[in-house]
């Protein structure tokens, strides 16, 4: 019962502003269903996606691709994954959960949610188009090197009994 706390404070803020401003009552339904609406869109293919995933790879081909010992290597298999996602930023915690169930690093991890977040491939190519190939190859070095460095960073600085908690945590959502 307690993860669903966040989704009964939201509904109670949701109900109290409907009553303390009716007038906007349509606005906020319509914008409530654009979310739910997308929400049904991307989120069905990405469990697809992910049980697929589950049950296709087995967990010591992830710990040695993208486990504690996979090096640069790994940040790189991490960093195409997150650059090659589609979908909004949220789609990627459901495969990061996977990717820690299944032995990956948790600094890889992180850059695969970095690059997920900033790195898309459609983005890229726009920017090629739009602003040049060595503007577009200069932000994706730029990205690429600066999250790799934040995720080492946070990694250091979250400290080992936290992210076990978190490792704890994906495989009993598991």
């Amino acid at each position: 019962m307690k993860r669903f706390i966040p989704l009964l404070v939201v509904a109670a803020l949701f109900i109290a502003y409907l009553l303390a401003f009716p007038g906007s009552a349509p606005r906020a339904y319509g914008a409530l269903w654009d979310q739910v609406s997308t929400m049904l869109i991307v989120i069905p293919p990405i469990f697809l996606l992910l049980g697929l995933l589950d049950a296709w790879v087995p967990r010591e081909t992830m710990i040695r691709f993208l486990g504690e010992k996979s090096g640069l290597a790994g940040k790189a298999i991490a960093f195409a994954l997150g650059s090659a996602a589609a979908g909004p930023l949220y789609g990627a915690f459901p495969v990061a959960g996977l990717l820690m169930k299944k032995g990956a690093s948790f600094d890889n991890i992180l850059v695969f949610i970095g690059a997920w977040s900033t790195t898309k491939i459609p983005m890229f190519l726009f920017e090629v188009r739009s602003l040049g190939f060595r503007f577009a190859l200069a932000r994706l070095f730029i990205d690429l090197v600066i999250i790799v460095i934040m995720a080492m960073l946070i990694k250091r600085f979250v400290g080992a009994e936290e992210i076990a908690n978190l490792y704890r945590k994906a495989a009993d959502r598991a």
